[in-house]
């Protein structure tokens, strides 16, 4: 007889863990099935490693700054292995934490490749890869393959690197994420294709160690999801930093030689150009993993690649859920897990709200750094609301100027005739920390009145933020 299961959660990553987590906590015997790692893509090649790796080139440019400081560092290096293995031991660190979660909650872990067989059937097959199983095994961790049964099942098999035709990775001369997180040298140069945030880390992180980093967007400028203000202000300052920035441009050709590539790239309005490279990494985003999973013979309803879904993560077939990157953008961590929560509360009978897609932050972690949430002031003029827009540069702010971090800018969009706060933007150091306090706002539904009479603590750069508010309605301080 087949092991039964109240929930089984195909995938661990951030959405499948935090689901299954959350699931045991109320109370419903729970398994996730998972083919290579726990924390999934986020924790073992992305979120974490990454910002391992860019706090080493962090290190490193202040280290390089360091007289301007009143210290003299000497001579600098950078060790290309420690570096990366720096970045490595944050992610197995944090695999084995998961491992211990899961334990720690009586999740059982199998491990494998699952198909959904039928109505409330998980058949689970040998991995084609070798799991890395956890650190810490679960009460019952599974290497025994067949059916498991299970009242619901929740798909989280998140995405994978997105390929372009002519431009397909192979691992030495064109990169994904994967290799360019693990070089066993810097290159001399890097083409960079797509200029969205794991483009836009990447080549942050590579000049920061004097690579010649060309960055190519076809969409007229970079960061494309972002304000397109605090977008073309992080294209000035990439440009200060040495970095050469082509939007508006595609790839169109790519020619392999030894141990380079020669690259030709058409510009929508110039001449088509060709340029000799060491390597190129293609960050065109990712594509969802919906295949192999039994879903069309079960009826699954898919749309533009992605599973459908409602605000709870339920498709159209009663027992089968989906959240995180296989259920579409924005593909970010944190909102798989919320995703995750949110569908096994449902799933429990609580009281589950649905996920509001307009409160999601989204941060870049390169230099200066990115962060937003809500609409662009674009997107609010295109709906017609009528906008008060607030701006405030780091550059007035006590604790920027003591941390010689001038660069940047705090952007606010309030709805006039109601004080509503529609979206923040930030472009600078630690805007990624700063945003969740406008994040909380917005879910508290906060208007300028109350951002305005909150009281901010000096000298901090989240100063900056209630300069902005205040400079929307006129009454700014410092500037």
């Amino acid at each position: 007889m087949a092991d039964t299961y109240d929930l089984i959660v195909i995938g661990g990553g951030p959405g499948g863990y935090v689901a299954a987590i959350r699931a045991a906590q109320l109370g419903l015997k729970t398994a996730v099935v998972e083919r290579e790692h726990l924390g999934g893509i986020c924790l073992n090649w992305g979120c974490i490693p990454t910002k391992a790796l860019l706090r080493s080139a962090e290190v490193y440019r202040l280290a390089k700054e360091g007289e301007r400081f009143g210290v003299s560092p000497g001579a600098l290096s950078a060790d290309v292995a420690r570096i990366v293995a720096h970045s490595r031991e944050a992610a197995t660190r944090l695999n084995g934490g998961v491992a211990f979660l899961l334990k720690k909650n009586k999740i059982d872990v199998i491990w494998g490749e699952a198909t959904i067989a039928g109505k409330g059937e998980v058949r689970v097959a040998a991995p084609t890869k070798p799991p890395m199983p956890p650190q810490l095994p679960s009460p019952k961790t599974r290497l025994d393959h067949g059916v498991y049964q299970a009242k619901h099942i929740i798909i989280a098999t998140g995405a994978r690197p997105r390929v372009l035709p002519g431009l397909e990775p192979d691992g030495r001369l064109i990169w994904t994420y994967f290799e360019a997180m693990k070089p066993e040298r810097f290159p001399k140069s890097l083409l960079i294709v797509g200029a969205g945030a794991i483009g836009v880390e990447f080549a942050s992180f590579y000049r920061a160690f004097g690579v010649e980093v060309i960055l190519v967007e076809a969409l007229p400028h970079i960061l494309p999801s972002e304000d397109e203000e605090i977008a073309a202000l992080a294209h000035r300052s990439f440009k200060k930093q040495g970095i050469d920035i082509r939007v508006a441009t595609t790839v169109t050709g790519v020619e392999k030689k030894a141990d380079s590539l020669v690259v030709t790239l058409k510009p929508a309005d110039g001449e088509t150009q060709t340029l000799d490279v060491e390597r190129a990494l293609s960050a065109i985003g990712v594509v969802a993993n919906v295949e192999n999973l039994g879903l069309e013979a079960l009826g699954v309803a898919l749309e533009r690649g992605v599973i459908k879904i409602d605000g709870l993560g339920r498709t159209n077939v009663e027992g089968v859920y989906a959240i995180g990157d296989v259920a579409g953008g924005p593909m970010l961590a944190h909102k798989a897990e919320h995703e995750g929560v949110a569908c096994v509360e449902a799933i429990a009978g609580r009281d589950a709200h649905e996920l509001d897609r307009s409160r999601i932050p989204g941060c870049t972690y390169c230099h200066p750094q990115v962060a937003s949430v809500g609409l662009t002031e674009a997107k609010a003029k295109e709906q017609g609301i009528d906008v008060k827009i607030g701006r405030f540069p780091y550059l007035a702010n006590g604790k920027a100027i003591a941390l010689g971090e001038l660069e940047g800018v705090v952007k606010t969009i309030f709805d006039a005739k109601s004080g509503r706060l529609l979206g923040a933007h930030i472009f600078g150091v630690e805007a990624t920390e700063l945003i969740q306090g406008f994040v909380i706002a917005m879910n508290l539904e906060t208007t300028e009145e109350e951002l305005i009479r909150t009281i901010f603590p000096h000298p901090t750069l989240s100063e900056t933020m209630h300069e902005s508010v205040l400079a929307a309605f006129g009454r700014a301080i410092h500037v």
